[in-house]
């Protein structure tokens, strides 16, 4: 049975309690306190505009081992050849504005609501949300956002490409930070075709819990 959450009570219930789809819980509040919560515990939350707050923690899990990760000779090419500069939190509310607006394929609308994007900012100023920033002749036309938990867990939450390749200098270029800082793991959360192809893997939740508190 999925949860129906008590804003005024801040609490999930265990992971494994999720349903096959993968949603835990509906309700509660997009906070602060709410989100650092949701991480810490699995969980994260996807919803569009106009529905109720639902909670995901989802079995399997799409994730990338920085170490492991190698990425594919034609990017080796593109991110040797320097065509893009990339930065790292410097413009964190225009990437998320961005992977708001951007329209994507077979998207009829965004699930980064406007209370969402606040919520994220806020997170961004007490150190828990990042950016990355991918430039072209000065302008910036691509970028990710996620949230860093602790234990070397990168919560990777949506990106934007304007120019071809883009958002994948973001994502290999994070990897590489990642790798560089002693990251553990890159949380992609549900498998889609296009991070396959930029070699996310799927494990089992039970073992990406054990790489969030630490254990692995």
């Amino acid at each position: 049975m999925i949860a129906i959450l008590d804003p005024n009570y801040l609490g999930f219930p265990p992971v494994d309690t999720a349903h096959e789809s993968g949603i835990l819980a509906i309700g509660g509040a997009l906070t602060v306190d709410w989100l650092l919560l949701a991480y810490k515990h699995g969980v994260f939350p996807w919803f569009e505009d106009g529905e109720p707050i639902t909670w995901w923690a989802p079995n399997p899990r799409m994730v990338v081992d920085p170490l492991s990760f190698k990425p594919s000779k034609s990017m080796r090419n593109i991110l040797n050849r320097n065509v893009f500069q990339v930065t790292f939190n410097t413009q964190f509310e225009t990437v998320i504005t961005q992977c708001q607006q951007v329209k994507r394929q077979g998207q009829n609308g965004t699930w980064i609501t406007d209370e969402m994007l606040d919520a994220y900012c806020q997170l961004h100023q007490l150190g828990y949300a990042h950016s990355v920033e991918v430039w072209q002749d000065g302008t910036l036309v691509g970028g990710l956002y996620g949230v860093d938990i602790g234990h070397g867990v990168f919560c990777g939450e949506s990106m934007f490409s304007l120019v071809s390749n883009a958002s994948k200098v973001a994502f290999h270029r994070l990897i590489q930070k990642l790798k560089d800082e002693g990251g553990r793991l890159l949380d992609c959360q549900v498998y889609n075709p296009h991070l396959a192809l930029l070699g996310a893997v799927e494990i089992p939740r039970d073992i990406y819990m054990e790489y969030l508190h630490g254990k692995k």
